[in-house]
Protein backbone atom coordinates (compact mmCIF):
# COMPACT_ATOMS: atom_id res chain seq x y z
CA UNK A 1 0.00 0.00 0.00
CA UNK A 2 1.31 3.47 -0.89
CA UNK A 3 0.45 6.25 1.54
CA UNK A 4 0.24 9.88 0.47
CA UNK A 5 -0.44 12.73 2.86
CA UNK A 6 -2.26 15.76 1.38
CA UNK A 7 -2.27 19.29 2.69
CA UNK A 8 -5.70 20.60 3.73
CA UNK A 9 -6.64 24.25 3.05
CA UNK A 10 -6.46 25.02 6.79
CA UNK A 11 -2.97 23.53 7.09
CA UNK A 12 -1.87 25.39 3.95
CA UNK A 13 -2.76 28.67 5.70
CA UNK A 14 -1.01 27.56 8.89
CA UNK A 15 2.17 26.64 7.03
CA UNK A 16 2.40 30.07 5.39
CA UNK A 17 3.84 31.20 8.74
CA UNK A 18 7.53 30.34 9.25
CA UNK A 19 8.15 27.37 11.57
CA UNK A 20 11.43 28.74 12.93
CA UNK A 21 13.49 31.92 13.07
CA UNK A 22 13.59 34.04 9.91
CA UNK A 23 16.98 35.32 8.79
CA UNK A 24 16.92 38.37 6.56
CA UNK A 25 19.41 40.39 4.58
CA UNK A 26 21.67 39.73 1.63
CA UNK A 27 22.65 36.18 0.74
CA UNK A 28 26.05 36.83 2.31
CA UNK A 29 24.45 38.19 5.52
CA UNK A 30 22.20 35.13 5.79
CA UNK A 31 25.07 32.71 5.13
CA UNK A 32 27.16 34.42 7.84
CA UNK A 33 24.24 34.17 10.29
CA UNK A 34 23.89 30.45 9.52
CA UNK A 35 27.67 29.89 9.91
CA UNK A 36 27.49 31.62 13.31
CA UNK A 37 24.56 29.39 14.35
CA UNK A 38 26.47 26.29 13.24
CA UNK A 39 29.59 27.29 15.20
CA UNK A 40 27.46 28.01 18.29
CA UNK A 41 25.05 25.04 18.15
CA UNK A 42 27.30 22.38 16.51
CA UNK A 43 24.30 20.57 14.97
CA UNK A 44 24.67 16.85 14.22
CA UNK A 45 23.04 17.40 10.79
CA UNK A 46 22.38 20.35 8.53
CA UNK A 47 19.46 20.00 6.12
CA UNK A 48 18.45 22.39 3.35
CA UNK A 49 15.06 22.25 1.65
CA UNK A 50 14.86 24.25 -1.55
CA UNK A 51 17.12 24.93 -4.52
CA UNK A 52 18.04 28.54 -3.72
CA UNK A 53 18.98 27.99 -0.08
CA UNK A 54 20.83 24.76 -0.95
CA UNK A 55 22.87 26.50 -3.63
CA UNK A 56 23.51 29.60 -1.50
CA UNK A 57 24.96 27.50 1.32
CA UNK A 58 27.05 25.18 -0.84
CA UNK A 59 28.44 28.10 -2.89
CA UNK A 60 29.57 29.64 0.40
CA UNK A 61 31.51 26.64 1.74
CA UNK A 62 28.68 25.12 3.79
CA UNK A 63 27.97 21.52 2.81
CA UNK A 64 24.60 20.34 4.13
CA UNK A 65 24.34 16.69 5.14
CA UNK A 66 21.05 16.56 3.23
CA UNK A 67 19.89 18.79 0.38
CA UNK A 68 16.30 18.45 -0.86
CA UNK A 69 15.70 20.13 -4.21
CA UNK A 70 13.15 20.05 -7.05
CA UNK A 71 14.93 22.06 -9.79
CA UNK A 72 12.52 24.95 -9.26
CA UNK A 73 12.71 28.35 -7.61
CA UNK A 74 9.44 30.17 -6.90
CA UNK A 75 7.59 27.55 -8.99
CA UNK A 76 9.76 28.26 -12.06
CA UNK A 77 11.90 25.47 -13.53
CA UNK A 78 15.65 26.10 -13.33
CA UNK A 79 18.78 24.28 -14.42
CA UNK A 80 19.77 21.82 -11.70
CA UNK A 81 21.88 23.53 -9.04
CA UNK A 82 25.58 22.81 -8.94
CA UNK A 83 25.53 21.52 -5.34
CA UNK A 84 26.97 18.05 -5.11
CA UNK A 85 26.68 15.26 -2.55
CA UNK A 86 28.13 11.79 -1.98
CA UNK A 87 24.82 10.21 -2.93
CA UNK A 88 21.92 11.37 -5.10
CA UNK A 89 18.42 9.96 -4.72
CA UNK A 90 15.34 10.74 -6.82
CA UNK A 91 11.80 10.59 -5.44
CA UNK A 92 8.29 11.43 -6.60
CA UNK A 93 6.39 13.89 -4.43
CA UNK A 94 3.48 15.75 -6.07
CA UNK A 95 2.76 19.37 -5.01
CA UNK A 96 0.95 19.70 -1.68
CA UNK A 97 1.85 16.17 -0.56
CA UNK A 98 4.29 14.04 1.37
CA UNK A 99 4.75 10.59 -0.17
CA UNK A 100 6.04 7.55 1.69
CA UNK A 101 8.80 7.29 -0.93
CA UNK A 102 10.06 10.79 -0.13
CA UNK A 103 9.78 10.28 3.63
CA UNK A 104 11.71 6.98 3.46
CA UNK A 105 14.46 8.62 1.39
CA UNK A 106 14.79 11.37 4.02
CA UNK A 107 14.99 8.81 6.85
CA UNK A 108 17.63 6.84 4.94
CA UNK A 109 19.66 10.01 4.35
CA UNK A 110 19.46 10.96 8.04
CA UNK A 111 20.90 7.58 9.06
CA UNK A 112 23.81 7.91 6.65
CA UNK A 113 27.15 9.55 7.32
CA UNK A 114 27.37 10.43 3.61
CA UNK A 115 26.00 13.72 2.27
CA UNK A 116 22.84 13.15 0.25
CA UNK A 117 20.99 15.17 -2.35
CA UNK A 118 17.35 14.21 -2.85
CA UNK A 119 16.02 15.41 -6.19
CA UNK A 120 12.24 15.61 -6.11
CA UNK A 121 10.06 14.99 -9.14
CA UNK A 122 7.19 17.23 -8.07
CA UNK A 123 7.58 19.63 -5.15
CA UNK A 124 9.88 19.63 -2.15
CA UNK A 125 8.23 22.29 0.04
CA UNK A 126 6.41 20.00 2.48
CA UNK A 127 9.42 17.71 2.85
CA UNK A 128 10.63 20.16 5.48
CA UNK A 129 8.18 18.40 7.82
CA UNK A 130 9.59 14.84 7.59
CA UNK A 131 13.10 16.35 7.60
CA UNK A 132 12.42 17.95 11.00
CA UNK A 133 10.85 14.77 12.40
CA UNK A 134 13.62 12.50 11.04
CA UNK A 135 16.59 14.71 11.92
CA UNK A 136 18.70 13.91 14.97
CA UNK A 137 17.93 16.13 17.95
CA UNK A 138 19.69 19.48 17.62
CA UNK A 139 19.98 19.36 13.83
CA UNK A 140 19.27 22.48 11.79
CA UNK A 141 16.70 22.44 8.98
CA UNK A 142 16.90 25.45 6.67
CA UNK A 143 14.38 26.50 4.02
CA UNK A 144 13.51 29.60 2.04
CA UNK A 145 10.43 31.64 2.93
CA UNK A 146 9.47 33.53 -0.26
CA UNK A 147 9.70 37.32 0.08
CA UNK A 148 10.70 37.02 3.76
CA UNK A 149 14.12 35.37 4.01
CA UNK A 150 15.50 32.05 5.15
CA UNK A 151 13.96 30.05 7.98
CA UNK A 152 16.16 28.06 10.37
CA UNK A 153 14.59 25.41 12.59
CA UNK A 154 16.33 23.48 15.34
CA UNK A 155 15.01 19.92 15.47
CA UNK A 156 14.13 19.88 19.18
CA UNK A 157 11.69 17.40 20.67
CA UNK A 158 9.13 20.20 21.09
CA UNK A 159 9.48 21.17 17.41
CA UNK A 160 9.21 17.54 16.32
CA UNK A 161 5.98 17.17 18.31
CA UNK A 162 4.56 20.37 16.77
CA UNK A 163 5.39 19.07 13.28
CA UNK A 164 3.97 15.60 14.04
CA UNK A 165 0.63 17.29 14.90
CA UNK A 166 0.67 19.04 11.52
CA UNK A 167 1.50 15.82 9.66
CA UNK A 168 -1.17 13.90 11.61
CA UNK A 169 -3.74 16.55 10.60
CA UNK A 170 -2.97 16.03 6.90
CA UNK A 171 -5.43 14.06 4.80
CA UNK A 172 -4.12 10.52 4.45
CA UNK A 173 -4.85 8.48 1.33
CA UNK A 174 -3.61 4.96 0.72
CA UNK A 175 -3.38 3.58 -2.78
CA UNK A 176 -2.49 0.11 -4.05
CA UNK A 177 0.96 0.07 -5.66
CA UNK A 178 1.01 0.62 -9.42
CA UNK A 179 2.62 -1.99 -11.47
Amino acid sequence: MICIRYLTPQLRRELKRPLGIVLQGSTQDIVEQIKTLIRKEKPPKIVTVGDKVSEDLTCNSLQPDLLIVDNRIMRKTICPISATADRIMTVKNPPGTITDQAWKAIMKAMKSSRSTKIVVDGEEDLLTLPAIISAPEGSLVVYGQPHEGVVVIEATEAMKQKVRKIVNAMKNISQPPRG
